[in-house]
């Protein structure tokens, strides 16, 4: 099959042939359709995630038909459409497995990270970490809610019942969680990279009550925030935006170091936590709430062999909402 390899990290991906996987007992064998590019992808294109196997093929928002089963498979059928998110496999042991946290295990396994991903013509994944993905939008579309959509929502579940969010970072994730939120009958304030008027007025086209440049205080103070964006220095920023008892989530896998500041922002019992992974619940709450919404999903297709080119213009923010490649 052909696919785009990860050889060494800091270097671009090489256009490379290598054998079909092969599915063991309780795995899949995917036509890949689609795979969505993640800024977890570029971390680890780009050595901020120093762990990688490698060689490795990237990706996680993975969208495909199932041709290959399996011996213990009973989840899927041949010909069923599947999504495959960055959660690959956990142990089911551990007090984290055993208490519902499985996005906590240590000894979890992530797709495109320790096991190869779907920047491929096939790829192969367990069947217990696969969900079926409803009739409607197209694989291309719903790709981005594998990661940029779980994880956002995710994010969202910790922020509570926040009626002002403030989002930072208005990318993939941003563009989607936005979507439940003002469903949801939620105030969203969206911040963007400063002078970044496309975005801001991405943001307001999806229901935004206010969008600006992340350097300014939004108009009212915030319930909560949610950062996507990989910039420390973002944390203070939304703690001086929120009013006391709100809560900021870090939903991203890698941020730079977070400036030191002033116990002031903290206090008035503000929560800063992050979000680490997902866990298979949230996935069985969101897929089926991203159809009912519907969540519209805004994607830049780019052919499989031009994954070099999707992920330099998601690092220097050249598009709004996501990159999907198309084998």
């Amino acid at each position: 099959m052909k696919a785009m390899l990860l050889e060494r990290a800091g270097a671009p991906l090489v256009w490379s042939e290598i054998p079909d996987p092969r599915p063991g007992d309780h795995e899949v064998l995917i036509r890949v359709q689609a795979c969505g590019v993640c800024r977890t992808d570029l971390h680890i294109v780009d050595g901020e995630l120093t762990k990688p196997k490698l060689p490795l093929v990237p990706g996680h928002e993975i969208v495909g038909e199932v041709i290959g089963l399996g011996s213990a498979v009973e989840r899927f059928a041949l010909g069923d459409r599947v999504g495959i998110p960055w959660l690959a496999w956990t142990c089911g042991e551990c007090r984290y497995c055993r208490s519902g946290r499985e996005n906590l295990c240590g000894r979890a396994r992530f797709t495109g990270y320790d096991v190869d991903g779907g920047y491929a013509e096939l790829t192969v994944a367990d069947q217990r970490y696969c969900f079926a993905l409803p009739a409607g939008p197209s694989s291309e579309a719903a790709a981005p809610l594998l990661c940029a959509g779980l994880i956002g929502y995710r994010s969202l579940k910790l922020a509570g019942t926040a009626q002002r969010l403030g989002i930072y970072g208005f990318g993939a994730a941003a563009h989607l969680v936005a979507q439940v939120a003002v469903a949801e009958g939620r105030e969203v304030y969206a911040f963007t990279r400063d002078g970044d008027g496309a975005a801001q007025a991405f943001a307001r086209s999806l229901g935004a009550a206010w969008a600006g440049p992340s350097s300014v205080l939004p108009p009212e103070k915030l319930d909560a925030a949610l950062i996507f964006a990989p910039a420390g220095a973002l944390v203070p920023a939304a703690l001086r935006a929120t009013a006391r008892g709100a809560t900021v989530v870090c939903g991203g896998i890698h941020m730079s170091d977070i400036p030191a500041f002033a116990y002031e922002l903290l206090w008035g019992e503000r929560v800063l936590r992050s979000v680490a992974n997902l866990t298979r619940a949230d996935a069985i709450e969101f897929l089926p709430l991203a159809a009912r919404i519907p969540i519209t999903t805004h994607t830049v297709a780019y052919p499989l062999a031009q994954a070099n080119e999707a992920l330099a213009d998601l690092r220097a923010g050249r598009f709004s909402g996501a990159a999907v490649l198309l084998p």
